[in-house]
């Protein structure tokens, strides 16, 4: 098989259908993963969720899409990035499409995780597509910026798409319709270019193994915290596997001779760096959208439509600023945009952390969304530029497949550990005010049981007559509380991503030819697999 992922001849632009069919596909996938944040409130309502469950909605998609990242980057570079960009659309139709008929949260799950492992198909192919059809930092930069106003267009269309079926119909039209998308983008890839990397890449089922244990591990053991407990069996024997897979996934990537990831990428700094503000800049991002749909839905218990206009302007001003966007990707050192941007983000999560939980007013929300969205636009754009631009072309789906993996698993880390802090504050605030409270014994005796069951969001959700309801101030107070601070921690995750990126990144001049980048690969080319 030959390397197909040569940079085009000077003047050859990007096939116009290879950009949409690319573009479709990563808007589609972000949908499937951000749609159940609108819904939360409809889960809890329709399923009788508890907090914890709420959180495994989000994460069942989440959690394959991390894990599976860099095994489909494997796959796309041997056997071509266009069928998985095809089958990772239809298998996103397929688990959304059983997800729209799920009478149970654990069915709930299985359709969510199919869908998931559609998505972990999609991010780093339609990434790598993209990256290697360009040869200037200019050309590039105006692919990468309508790619990430397409990722941000899915979280613009899921509360949309959410909040309108959900108002006039069931949340079950809504994954309908993400699935009758799917089925759209798969027909549309059939348009699109093809493209591999078969030189120096195996299955290396090693390492596909091994980071697959460990980081399933690490996510498992990190959502089950909360509920759990962080003392459990079950919890510390996945920090500890993970601990274990981890290190075995770096040993069998070092002795490998043809790795599922090059381990000498991280020694480009630009490379290494983006890597890690990949991780906590997107968590404090998702995880401020968490903590948003959970203040709005289950909390608030606002409209799915009215949440919709919320995340509207968390997603919307990447599809605006797109073309702003791509003209100082191709100006601007990325370490400035990046700075800028969680310096943003970090902005809005401290409005928001202000704002009193009984607020349910929507324009106290604008100016700290529209911060929020803002320094999203020009974060994961240039995260994205520089995970791409720094390598050779002939790694692009490497460090496609690598960067999306933590990009992703900063998504799914933020939902976990932001529902963690919220939740156990919130309890231990809600047992506290209970106990101080004047309420009748009764009372305290029939909310402690209900909280006991499905903590102060349980207690908050009951009727206002019954006996327990008349603790229910006491526990949307502490629920604001909260997740108030889970909105500070996302806070100083934007401040450090910001400090990290403005401090120590360099590099990531714009101008460069891409095709001018060295080759990192000085070890013999091993046997085809």
């Amino acid at each position: 098989m030959t390397d197909t992922t040569s940079p085009p001849v000077a003047g050859r632009n990007l096939p116009l259908a290879t950009l949409i069919a690319g573009c479709l596909a990563v808007c589609l996938a972000q949908t499937g993963l951000a749609i159940p944040a609108t819904l939360n409130g409809l889960f809890q309502t329709d399923l009788h969720t508890t907090g914890s469950q709420l959180t495994w909605i989000s994460d069942a998609t989440l959690l394959p899409v991390a894990v599976l990242e860099l095994t489909f980057g494997v796959f796309g570079d041997l056997f071509g990035r266009k069928r998985l960009l095809i089958g990772g659309a239809l298998l996103m139709a397929v688990g959304e499409a059983a997800s729209a008929t799920a009478g149970s949260v654990h069915f709930l799950w299985a359709g969510q995780a199919l869908a998931g492992v559609g998505a972990a198909a999609i991010f780093p192919s339609s990434l790598a597509m993209i990256a290697v059809g360009t040869r200037t930092n200019s050309q590039r930069a105006t692919a990468i910026a309508a790619w990430s106003a397409s990722l941000a267009g899915g979280g613009f269309v899921a509360p949309l798409l959410g909040g309108i079926t959900a108002n006039y119909g069931s949340w079950r039209w809504a994954l309908v319709i993400v699935a009758l998308i799917g089925v759209v983008s798969a027909a549309v890839g059939f348009l699109a270019h093809d493209s591999s990397a078969p030189k120096g890449r195996s299955l290396d089922l090693k390492g596909q193994l091994t980071i697959a244990i460990g980081l399933f591990a690490l996510l498992y053991a990190v959502i089950q915290g909360p509920s759990d407990g962080w003392d459990s069996a079950a919890v510390i024997t996945g920090f500890v596997v993970a601990a274990v897979f981890l290190a075995l996934f770096i040993v069998a990537e070092l002795r490998s001779r043809a790795p599922l990831l090059q381990l000498d990428l991280f020694k480009n700094r630009a490379f290494a760096l983006s890597s890690v503000v990949a991780v906590v800049g997107m968590f404090s991002f998702i995880g401020t959208c968490y903590a948003l749909s959970m203040r709005l839905g289950p909390i608030q218990h606002q409209s799915p439509l009215r949440t919709s206009v919320a995340f509207l302007l968390t997603n919307g001003p990447t599809m605006v600023l797109a073309p702003i966007t791509a003209a100082l990707l191709a100006r601007v050192a990325a370490r400035w945009l990046l700075s800028i941007g969680f310096l943003l983000i970090a902005a809005g999560d401290l409005l928001l952390a202000r704002l009193p939980i009984t607020d349910t007013a929507l324009p106290s929300l604008v100016v700290p969304l529209v911060l929020v969205g803002m320094g999203f636009t020009l974060a994961v754009s240039s995260i994205t530029a520089t995970a791409v631009n720094t390598v050779p072309v002939r790694f692009a789906g490497m460090a496609s497949a690598t960067t999306s993996q933590l990009r992703d698993l900063g998504f799914t880390l933020g939902p976990a550990i932001i529902g963690a802090v919220a939740l156990s504050r919130a309890a231990s605030g809600f047992s506290h005010s209970l106990a101080a409270s004047q309420l009748p014994e009764g009372i305290k005796a029939a909310a402690g049981q209900v909280a006991a069951t499905g903590g102060p969001l349980a207690v908050n959700s009951v009727p206002p007559q019954s006996p327990p309801g008349a603790a229910g101030p006491l526990a949307l107070h502490a629920l604001g509380h909260g997740y108030s601070i889970g909105f500070v921690v996302c806070a100083g995750a934007a401040l450090l991503s910001c400090l990290l990126a403005g401090l120590v990144l360099r590099g990531g001049r714009p101008g460069v030819n891409l095709s001018e980048q060295p080759d990192l690969d000085t070890r013999p080319e091993p046997a085809a697999a």
